[in-house]
């Protein structure tokens, strides 16, 4: 593990006299700063190798589209997958593991846990310390992906968008014993740990499993190909780039209708790709809601399969907002 060193101090990366980062750090209280390490190397090779990989699979796609004929086969395999992998992280790494927003079976627990690890984003135990991190420092100097991480002039926010979107996986970012810190409840919990351990085996079947019935509905090693091009890499660089727009869109463009310590919006787009997460604004005003398009016209797909599941059996204990509070933390 390399040698431990002190964040650097938001002078030392933003300007303290622009108007949104004093502004952000008028509006919330200073939290004492964390140990930071760079990644291991071993950690931004894979970094780089789950960037790059899915993104060789898109021009294999686009190329192949050209000499190959079209295919309801893969295009079910890239959209089935990429609407199970994305609930994986939505339903399952976000609101359920996250914020406990609901409460689940243990067996959608578990296939909630592994499909979203199918979605290549990191192990539970990771992502979830990651994203309460998130909410803890938001939009200042120690939130992992913010976009407003070099301040607000242009260069500083194309900086900071590329940094929110990806970059900040080669950043520095506290030790594994400190982000431990950050989900003690899931340590103790007897499912998750050993479905984090195993992260590596569920993203390989990921795109292992959309390969598989290439082959055995078309027989040749072509269509296994294909299929897995098209539902294993392909849909794994879409559901990354949707995420991870969460990230930086979500906080850059958009609409802002609840009081929030940040920067966090509401963006329509997201909202219908990412299954209800780009209402994010929303979601930082309430963020133990397992709905996060609280208006009528607020497409939340993620919420609709949470009361699906409530309406099996398989949820419980759905938490949503009062109304005195939506409209408490209303701007105005």
């Amino acid at each position: 593990m390399a040698n431990h060193s002190r964040h650097e101090p938001a002078t030392a990366r933003t300007n303290p006299t622009d108007p949104v980062v004093l502004a952000l750090a008028l509006e919330a209280p200073p939290l004492p700063e964390e140990p930071m390490q760079r990644p291991g190397i071993a950690a931004r090779i894979g970094s780089v190798i789950a960037i790059t990989i899915p993104f060789l699979g898109l021009i294999a796609a686009v190329i192949l589209l050209w000499h190959t004929p079209f295919s309801w086969l893969n295009l079910s395999l890239f959209l089935g997958g990429y609407i199970i992998t994305t609930l994986g992280i939505t339903a399952g790494y976000h609101r359920l593991f996250t914020h406990k927003s609901y409460k689940a079976a243990p067996a959608v627990s578990v296939v909630l846990g592994v499909v979203g690890s199918m979605a290549v984003q990191g192990s539970i135990l990771d992502w979830v310390a990651t994203h309460r991190r998130h909410h803890q420092h938001t939009d200042r100097p120690d939130d992992p992906h913010s976009p407003y991480a070099f301040g607000t002039s242009v260069g500083g926010m194309l900086r900071g968008m590329v940094h929110s979107h990806l970059g900040w996986f080669f950043a520095k970012s506290p030790p594994r014993e400190v982000m431990d810190k950050y989900v003690p409840d899931l340590l103790s919990d007897p499912f998750i740990p050993p479905m984090s351990r195993w992260f590596g085996l569920w993203a390989v079947l990921g795109q292992l499993i959309p390969a598989a019935i290439g082959l055995a509905v078309t027989h040749t090693w072509m269509g296994a190909l294909m299929a897995w091009i098209w539902g294993g890499l392909l849909r794994v660089f879409f559901v990354h780039h949707v995420t991870w727009s969460v990230n930086s869109v979500c906080h850059l463009w958009g609409s802002r209708p609840f009081d929030s310590h940040d920067q966090s919006r509401n963006n329509l787009v997201m909202g219908i790709l990412a299954m209800g997460e780009g209402w994010h604004n929303t979601h930082h005003a309430f963020p133990a809601s397992a709905r996060h398009g609280l208006s009528w016209w607020e497409i939340d797909a993620t919420y609709w399969f949470i009361r699906l599941l409530a309406a099996l059996g398989l949820a419980s204990d759905i938490k949503l907002p009062p109304p005195a509070r939506i409209e408490a933390k209303r701007r105005r």
